[in-house]
C-alpha cells in the first residue's frame, strides 16, 4: 500500500471518530445553538493528522452567505472547526442520507435540499429565512457538487445566485486550496500536507453590478490558481 493511501485511510479513521465524537456531544447540545460547541471540535482534524491550514483574509462576521469551492469531504470540516458563528449549510439531499455522516447534517438542523424536486427553491427560501432568522450564515457551494478536476471549478449553478438575490444577502466569497490533495476520499488518498482557506472581501450584489455572479466566478477561480500554484510549484 502507497504512502499516500495509508495517509487516506488514517485521515477516513480520524474523521469517523471525530464524527462519533461530535455526535455524542451533540446529543447533549443539539438544542444548544444547533450544537455549535460539538461542530467546533472539527478543528482537531488537522494537527491530528499534521496537516498544515493556512488563512488569508478574514472571515466577515456580518456576511450571511458563504459562496465555497467543493472538493473534498473535509471542505466542511474546514470551515466548521474555523468560522466563528453557527453556520447552516444548503447540500444535497443524498448526504444526509448517508448513515453516520448524515446525522452530522440533519442534527445540526442543515438545509438538504432535493435537486430534482422543483419545488425545492420556495423550500430552500423558507428554511434559508429561517436560519438567518436565528442569526445563522447560509453556507452554500456554488458548483452544486465535488469537482475532481484540480485545474478548474465546475461551472456556477443559479441557486446561489437565487438566493443572495431574492433574500438580499451580503456575499462573502471563501476559495479551498488543496483540500483535495489533503483528503480524497474516492479514491481514498492524501497526497499533499498543507491546505489554504481564502477569504476574500464581502460584498452586496445589488451594489456591484447585474454580473457580479459571472465575475465571482472567473475571481475565484483565477485566486485559487494563485494559491494552488504557489502551494504545489
Amino acid at each position: 500500500m502507497s504512502v499516500s493511501k495509508i495517509k487516506g485511510l488514517i485521515a477516513t479513521l480520524s474523521i469517523a471518530i471525530g464524527l462519533a465524537i461530535i455526535m455524542f456531544f451533540m446529543k447533549f447540545s443539539e438544542k444548544k445553538n444547533n450544537s455549535r460547541f460539538a461542530r467546533t471540535w472539527c478543528r482537531i482534524f488537522f494537527p491530528f493528522n499534521r496537516f498544515e491550514l493556512e488563512i488569508f483574509g478574514a472571515f466577515d462576521e456580518e456576511a450571511d452567505l458563504l459562496m465555497l469551492n467543493h472538493q473534498s469531504a473535509v471542505d466542511i470540516i474546514f470551515l466548521e472547526g474555523l468560522h466563528p458563528r453557527n453556520l447552516c449549510w444548503i447540500a444535497k439531499k443524498q448526504l444526509g442520507e448517508i448513515p453516520f455522516y448524515g446525522y452530522a447534517l440533519k442534527g445540526p438542523k442543515m438545509i438538504l435540499i432535493d435537486r430534482e424536486d422543483r419545488a425545492s427553491l420556495i423550500y430552500i427560501f423558507k428554511e434559508a429565512k429561517t436560519a438567518l432568522s436565528q442569526g445563522r450564515p447560509l453556507v452554500i457551494f456554488p458548483e452544486g457538487t465535488r469537482c475532481k478536476d484540480e485545474s478548474q471549478f465546475l461551472p456556477f449553478k443559479n441557486g446561489a445566485k437565487m438566493i443572495a438575490e431574492k433574500l438580499k444577502l451580503r456575499v462573502q466569497p471563501i476559495v479551498l486550496v488543496n483540500s483535495s490533495r489533503i483528503y480524497n476520499s474516492s479514491p481514498m488518498e492524501s497526497r499533499g500536507s498543507k491546505a489554504r482557506i481564502v477569504a476574500l472581501k464581502s460584498f452586496i450584489p445589488s451594489e456591484v453590478g447585474e454580473d457580479w455572479y459571472e465575475r465571482l466566478e472567473v475571481q475565484m477561480q483565477e485566486v485559487y490558481h494563485k494559491h494552488f500554484n504557489e502551494l504545489n510549484h
